[in-house]
């Protein structure tokens, strides 16, 4: 316990210069005292659920004690679709349970060992899953909700964009409550990388189909993008570009963008130590909350209590 209270005392005077430090090549590290800072009081917790017995993915389940007809959550994180791991992020599960959701965390595999056919096809599954089983952690899977950060929001948009996907899987991007990404890479051409190269593909045929801009058709979920104007990671034209796209087709998209955020603070700002820095929890939360509003509409009135027990405070 001492141990826990130091670690939450070193996060809330933790210099803007260490935090870089850390997110350069101790992201272990950092996530581990940012895991530490949160707290699992009051709510339920499945970790460890293998939803994907043939490649060992697991994910992990977070909702309030007594959650019913809730709205649900799919996470995925970033990591240049080359690093992560689910359990660096049990404080976001943490911080959304908190607020009134049921919420899932999965891993993927990653470049190299797979191309983007594989953690795609790895992160559908993982939806086709939690639709399958909300149920059975108080979720309603009439109101699920997708959301990424980096490279994870990419594969949450891709989702919600390109059909083939959830199409593999008996789903459609019309089945989804709403698209929720977190500085993510939209419209990203041209790959110099050669990782990306490697995981994308070398023509501009092939690239092009990892592009979430291009599947835009006017089918997809409402949209809430959060960028900051500081990422030098992920430049804010994405989210410009693809709530442009939205937009012209007449889609409902929000775009917020924080001034001097950039690429890890707008994600920590969802965490206790970080939770000032900008309101994307906050417009997460309402965004999450007006969305359900418009199924409970459609619903037979048992879904009072989605909106109900969110909270959309601190």
């Amino acid at each position: 316990m001492q141990n826990r209270s130091a670690l939450r005392r070193c996060l809330v005077t933790l210099p803007a210069g260490l935090l870089a430090l850390f997110l350069g090549g101790c992201q272990a590290v950092l996530f581990h005292a940012v895991n530490a800072a949160s707290s699992d009081g009051g709510l339920s917790e499945h970790r460890n659920i293998e939803f994907d017995p043939s490649h060992h993915l697991r994910l992990d389940m977070y909702a309030p004690r007594d959650a019913r007809h809730l709205p649900v959550v799919v996470f995925f994180y970033g990591g240049s679709w080359q690093d992560g791991k689910r359990q660096w992020y049990h404080w976001m599960g943490e911080t959304l349970a908190r607020h009134g959701l049921v919420v899932a965390i999965s891993d993927y595999r990653k470049y190299p060992q797979v191309r983007m056919d594989g953690f795609m096809t790895d992160a559908a599954n993982a939806v086709a899953w939690v639709h399958a089983h909300a149920a059975d952690y108080g979720g309603d899977p009439k109101v699920l909700f997708l959301m990424g950060h980096s490279a994870g929001a990419h594969i949450g948009a891709l989702l919600a964009t390109d059909k083939r996907w959830l199409s593999s899987v008996g789903m459609k991007p019309q089945d989804l409550a709403g698209f929720i990404g977190l500085a993510g890479p939209y419209d990203f051409l041209p790959l110099t990388d050669p990782a990306f190269v490697g995981m994308f593909g070398a023509t501009p045929q092939a690239q092009a189909h990892s592009q979430p801009v291009n599947f835009v058709d006017g089918d997809e979920p409402p949209m809430l993008l959060l960028q900051g104007t500081s990422d030098d990671r992920v430049k804010p034209r994405n989210a410009r570009s693809l709530a442009d796209r939205l937009h012209s087709l007449g889609e409902p998209v929000q775009i917020h963008l924080y001034s001097d955020v950039g690429h890890a603070r707008l994600l920590l700002s969802f965490s206790r130590p970080w939770r000032g820095d900008c309101t994307a929890l906050r417009d997460t939360l309402n965004f999450i909350r007006d969305q359900t509003s418009l199924v409970v509409r459609r619903d037979d009135g048992e879904g009072t209590a989605k909106l109900t027990a969110m909270s959309c405070g601190p």
